[in-house]
């Protein structure tokens, strides 16, 4: 083995360079991390999910004041948002998470940090600048950057990505996106219940096209009762500039032509991993337009060059980043062979109701060739939901063999509530001791024991079962039939 300036390096300092930085210089390997921006934290916390949830909330919150009313409370007349207000309160928030990811905090838990753009010199050494460093072990975590689709025009105006959106000085009036992800559905409806004109464009028939038609359906009737105008099953023809504003044109699920005209375009089509300048061909590791392949022990064709988050192409989740960032420590670090496992990763969509989805929904069962049981329990029977105003939505559960494959959630706090399904299909819990635990009330989180409720009461509570009780105890059965007077009210007859 050579001798190298560093045990571990890596290069990119988002969730999932960080997650391997901060583990093996805790664990004793001389770590060097490299990051091309100005500042630590990666694109969740400066593009992301940070700014995103910031907004949401803060589009939330301007919603509830607007709608006092159906809480009995009296109408407010609440002015207009300042736009400018919202991106300093975004700020704030990044300010304070930032303390988290800050060269101190890493080189205190003896890190070495360096900015600047890393290109690979030979496959165990990279050129910073006018240094270069060489380490026994590499990490390419630089993540993705929006994608630019080629539609005809595009290039002709200054359209949106999440790059810029959450720095905007000014609310636009009229906001036109392309896209039905979760990034563009949590824009639709934020930039909706802060007064913009949203319209929604999206290829597929339906927005959020990896979750079930009808799960999506409810976020989707909620951005439209949002006021945001969604086209679905669209195919987009062109894009003009109208001087201040940009034109959409596009033919409609009909095959009619149609189009568009918004102050500002957002665009939400994908994502392009950030490998151009890595210098990959001097360090022999194979890439693709998708990304860099790895193994599932997150190993490139190159075995001590590993990647992990979005870099990969596969997952791209903050969460999946930090976790391939751990089965990179195990390997890299420990030289334990832990291979990645996504049968149990959980995805969320933060608009609201949230939709929240772990394993297989019925469409990806139906590929998987699984004959599945499918259960459901509505927000509209949960009481705390009752209370609150919240009643849109359902939990969808899918079983194989009595055993959960599945869960979907869309409803209030959807992305909460997968949490308990994480545990339960991580750590195998049987369907009955979800049944049998005591939730608290009023709360949520008893849709997730109704559900397996909804599963198990039919076998309980069965002919069989009721007859084999009779046998046994002489059970006399049905005391009451609606319409019909009960043994009581009889009696009192019979004593007048």
């Amino acid at each position: 083995m050579g001798t190298y300036d560093f045990d571990l390096g890596i290069i990119g300092g988002g969730a999932a360079g960080l997650t391997v930085a901060a583990g093996s210089a805790q664990l004793g390997a001389k770590t060097l991390l490299i990051e091309r921006e100005p500042a630590l934290g990666g694109d969740c916390l400066h593009y992301g999910c940070v700014p995103s949830k910031t907004l949401l909330h803060c589009a939330h919150v301007y919603h509830q004041m607007r709608s006092a009313h159906r809480f009995g409370l009296p109408s407010v007349d609440v002015p207009p948002v300042e736009f400018y207000r919202v991106a300093e309160r975004i700020r704030e928030v990044q300010a304070v998470i930032q303390e988290h990811d800050s060269v101190e905090r890493f080189c205190g838990l003896g890190a070495r940090v360096e900015f600047g753009e890393a290109v690979f010199v030979d496959e165990h050494s990279v050129r910073v600048g006018g240094a270069v460093y060489s380490a026994g072990s590499w990490v390419i975590a630089t993540g993705t950057r929006p994608g630019a689709p080629p539609i005809p025009g595009l290039d002709s105006v200054d359209y949106l990505t999440n790059e810029q959106i959450f720095s905007l000085e000014e609310l636009p009036a009229s906001l036109t996106i392309l896209g039905g992800g979760p990034i563009a559905c949590e824009m639709a409806q934020a930039f909706s219940r802060l007064g913009s004109k949203v319209t929604l464009i999206q290829r597929s028939a339906h927005i959020l096209s990896g979750e079930d038609a009808d799960m999506a359906e409810v976020v989707q009737q909620a951005l439209r009762d949002d006021g945001v105008t969604v086209h679905v099953g669209t195919s987009v023809r062109e894009v003009v500039s109208t001087g201040h504003a940009a034109e959409v044109v596009f033919t409609d699920a009909a095959g009619a032509p149609r189009s568009v005209v918004g102050e500002a375009l957002f665009v939400a089509l994908g994502r392009t991993p950030n490998i151009e300048g890595l210098g990959l061909e001097q360090a022999g590791v194979d890439a693709s337009r998708r990304g860099i392949g790895v193994d599932a022990r997150m190993r490139t064709n190159v075995k001590h060059i590993y990647a992990a988050g979005d870099v990969t192409g596969q997952h791209q989740f903050t969460h999946a980043a930090g976790y391939e960032g751990g089965i990179v420590v195990s390997n890299a670090v420990f030289h334990l062979p832990r291979k990645a496992d996504y049968t149990n990763l959980p995805r969320c969509t933060y608009t609201w109701p949230e939709s929240a989805s772990i394993g297989h929904n019925e469409k990806s069962a139906a590929e998987a060739g699984l004959d599945v049981d499918v259960i459901t329990e509505d927000f509209a029977g949960n009481d705390r939901a009752v209370a609150e105003g919240e009643t849109r939505g359902r939990i969808k559960l899918l079983l194989t063999k009595g055993r959960p494959v599945g869960v979907q959630i869309v409803g209030p706090h959807a992305g909460e509530l997968i949490n308990e399904w994480v545990a339960i299909q991580s750590g195998g819990v049987k369907l009955s001791t979800l049944a049998s635990a005591v939730h608290p009330y009023p709360t949520l989180g008893e849709i997730n024991k109704r559900v397996a409720g909804n599963y198990l009461g039919p076998k309980i509570f069965s002919d069989k079962v009721k007859k084999t009780l009779k046998l046994f105890f002489n059970y006399k059965g049905n005391a009451c039939t609606l319409g019909t007077p009960d043994a009581g009210a009889l009696a009192e007859d019979d004593d007048a």
